[in-house]
C-alpha cells in the first residue's frame, strides 16, 4: 500500500501524468470560472481532493481479518442490523409500556435509559436528586423496580443493551436476578452493559469512585460474564459520547481504542486468557452526517481492532480480532431550529452506519433537542431504519462503497493517524494516566471549540441555524413531558421495600459486600446476592463508596 503523505489524503495516483495535467487544466479552467464553496476538509482538518485515485490496495473478504469490510462473512445478506431504539422515562411500568410499543412496531432489541440518579449511584428517595428522577431516562432503585421495567419481556428471548457505567455491575445483576424470577438460566442471556468508566472521566462525567477501584469493577464484570454469562457483552466501549462531546473522527476511535487497551491490559494483569474474553467485548460509535468519511471511519475501525488484538496481545482466535459495534446517530446534530429537518439528518447518519457494517443501530427521533421523544417520533426514528434496510437496496451488498477510490483512502488515513494517536497516549503511560493528567479531556475541548467557531464564523452552515434560517414555530411541536408525580411514587416504594425485607439478611450482605471491596474479591456475586436480598442501589454505592472514595475532578 502507497503511503499518505502527512496532511493529505491523496495517495500517489498510477496515472499521475493525466492526474496532474488534469488539474492544471481542466478543474482549475472550472474554478476560475464558478469556484469552489468551501475549503473542504474531514472533520479532523485532513484537506479534501477534489478526486480520488485507486492505491491499489486489497481491503480482504469479509468476515476474515483484519474485517475491514465486515465481520460476517453475509453481513445483511443474512441477517440485518439489529434495530435497537434507546428508551426509558419515568418510572418503571412507563418505559415498560414505551419498550412493548417499540417491541409491537419491528424493534428486534431493547436499549435502556437510565436517569441520572440511577447512573450516578443514587435512590430515588436521595433528597440530593429530587429534581432528576425519571428526567432523562427510567428510574430504577431497587430489584422491585427492574422487575416490573421487564414485565411480561421474556428476558431470555430478547437481547437488551443498558447504557449504564459507574453502576453496571449492579443493574447487570438485577437483569440476572430478573432473568431468575423468569426461571432464564444465566447462559440463556444476551446483551451489554456498556460499562465504559473511563470515557466518563473524559466526555461524559457520570463517574462515582475514583479511577482505579472503578476500573476494578469493570474488569470484575469482564471476569464474571467470561465464567457465567457467555452470550452477555460485558462492555461496550463507548466513542460515542466521546465524539458527541466534541471529538473529530480520529479522537473518537483513538481515545476508545485506547481506553478499550486498558481494559484488556486490566483483564490480562487478573489472569484471564485474552482468548477467553475478547470475543465478547463489544464497542458503540456516533454515526455523523459526514457520510462517507463515517463509512470509512468503521471500516478503518474494524482493521485497528484487528492489529491491536493481533499484535499488541497476541491473539489467536480471529473471533477476538472482530469489532462489533453498536452505533447511535449523533444527538449533537441535531437542531431546536427546524426540528424536522433532523429527520434527514438521522437518515443520513444511519445510512453511514449501515453502510459502514455496523451490528445494531438506533436512530435519534427529530424532536429530541426540545424533549423526551414522542411515540409519534420514536416511531419515524424507526421507521427509518426499516426503510434503510427493505427499501434502500444498501443491504443487499456487502460494503457496497469497498473499493471507491474516497472511501479506500479515507480508510487507510483514518487508520494511520488513529495508530499515530495511540502511541501518543502510549506514551503518556496509557488511557487512565493520560485521563489523571487531562490529555484527552483538552483535546476533546479543543476541538469542540474549533467546530463551533467554524459555525460561528460561518464557514460551517447548519440549515436551519446558520443557514436557511425561519421563523418556524417550535411550539407545534408535541413534548413528552415526565410526570412529576415520579418521586413520590418512588419514595412510597422505596419507604414500603426498606419495611418489608428481611433486614437481618439485608444488613449481612451489606457487610459481606464492604469486606469484599476492602479484600479482592470479585464483587459482582456479592452484588448479586444484595439485590436479591433487596438491598437498593443507593445502599450498594453508598457502602463502596465509604470504601473506595469518591472521585473528584481536579481543577483546570
Amino acid at each position: 500500500m502507497a503511503k499518505i503523505p502527512a496532511g493529505t489524503i491523496g495517495t500517489v495516483p498510477k496515472r499521475s501524468r493525466d492526474r496532474a495535467e488534469w488539474e492544471r487544466a481542466k478543474y482549475a479552467e472550472a474554478t476560475k470560472r464558478v469556484g469552489e464553496r468551501a475549503k473542504f476538509a474531514t472533520t479532523y482538518g485532513t484537506p479534501l481532493p477534489p478526486v480520488f485515485d485507486p492505491d491499489g490496495a486489497d481491503p480482504g473478504l469479509p468476515g476474515e481479518p483484519p474485517y475491514t469490510r465486515g465481520v460476517q462473512p453475509t453481513m445483511y445478506r443474512g441477517r440485518l442490523w439489529t434495530m435497537r431504539q434507546y428508551a426509558g422515562f419515568g418510572t418503571a411500568e412507563e418505559s415498560n409500556a414505551r419498550y412493548r410499543y417499540l417491541l409491537q412496531h419491528g424493534q428486534t432489541g431493547l436499549s435502556v435509559a437510565f436517569d441520572l440518579p440511577t447512573q450516578m449511584g443514587y435512590d430515588a428517595d436521595d433528597p440530593e436528586v429530587a429534581g432528576e428522577v425519571g428526567k432523562v431516562g427510567v428510574s430504577v432503585s431497587s430489584l422491585d423496580d427492574f422487575s416490573r421495567l421487564f414485565e411480561g419481556i421474556p428476558v431470555g428471548e430478547v437481547t437488551t443493551s443498558m447504557t449504564i457505567n459507574a453502576t453496571a455491575p449492579i443493574l447487570l445483576a438485577m437483569y440476572v436476578a430478573v432473568g431468575r424470577r423468569q426461571g432464564v438460566t444465566a447462559d440463556r442471556i444476551g446483551g451489554t452493559t456498556q460499562n465504559d468508566i473511563l470515557k466518563e472521566y473524559i466526555a461524559r462525567g457520570t463517574y462515582i469512585f475514583p479511577p482505579r477501584p472503578s476500573m476494578r469493577l469493570a474488569t470484575d464484570l469482564i471476569a464474571y460474564c467470561a465464567s457465567e454469562l457467555p452470550r452477555w457483552n460485558p462492555i461496550s466501549i463507548s466513542g460515542y459520547h466521546i465524539r458527541e462531546a466534541g471529538a473529530d473522527a480520529v479522537q473518537e476511535l483513538a481515545f476508545t481504542f485506547a481506553d478499550a487497551i486498558a481494559y484488556v491490559d486490566s483483564a490480562v494483569e487478573r489472569g484471564l486468557d485474552v482468548d477467553r474474553f475478547a470475543p465478547q467485548l463489544s464497542f458503540f460509535f456516533a454515526a455523523h452526517s459526514t457520510l462517507l468519511e463515517e463509512v470509512a471511519k468503521f471500516r478503518a475501525a474494524r482493521r485497528i481492532w484487528a492489529t491491536i488484538m493481533r499484535d499488541r496481545y497476541g491473539a489467536k482466535d480471529a473471533a477476538s480480532l472482530a469489532l462489533r459495534f453498536h452505533t447511535q446517530t449523533m444527538g449533537s446534530t441535531l437542531t431546536a431550529q427546524q426540528p424536522r429537518n433532523n429527520i434527514v439528518r438521522t437518515a443520513i447518519e444511519a445510512l453511514a452506519a449501515v453502510l459502514g457494517g455496523t451490528q445494531s443501530l438506533h436512530t435519534n427521533a427529530y424532536d429530541e433537542a426540545l424533549g423526551l421523544p414522542t411515540e409519534e417520533s420514536v416511531r419515524v426514528a424507526l421507521r427509518t431504519q426499516q426503510i434503510i434496510a427493505e427499501e434502500s437496496g444498501v443491504a443487499e451488498t456487502i460494503d457496497p462503497l469497498g473499493g471507491a477510490y474516497a472511501i479506500e483512502a479515507l480508510t487507510a488515513d483514518i487508520e494511520r493517524r488513529v495508530h499515530e494517536e495511540i502511541a501518543k497516549i502510549d506514551r503518556l503511560g496509557g488511557a487512565l494516566a493520560g485521563i489523571e493528567r487531562g490529555y484527552q479531556q483538552r483535546e476533546i475541548e479543543d476541538s469542540a471549540y474549533e467546530q463551533q467557531q467554524a459555525i460561528e464564523r460561518g464557514e460551517k452552515l447548519i440549515v436551519g441555524v446558520n443557514a436557511f434560517a425561519d421563523t418556524e414555530d417550535r411550539s407545534r411541536v408535541p413534548i413528552t413531558r415526565v410526570d412529576e408525580t415520579v418521586v413520590a411514587r418512588q419514595r412510597e416504594r422505596l419507604a414500603a421495600l426498606r419495611a418489608h425485607r428481611d433486614g437481618a439478611r439485608a444488613k449481612k450482605v451489606r457487610t459481606d459486600l464492604t469486606a469484599g471491596a476492602r479484600g479482592s474479591a470479585n464483587l459482582v456475586p456479592l452484588i448479586l446476592a444484595a439485590v436479591e436480598a433487596d438491598v437498593t442501589l443507593g445502599e450498594i454505592c453508598a457502602d463502596l463508596r465509604a470504601v473506595f472514595g469518591a472521585y473528584v475532578p481536579p481543577r483546570s
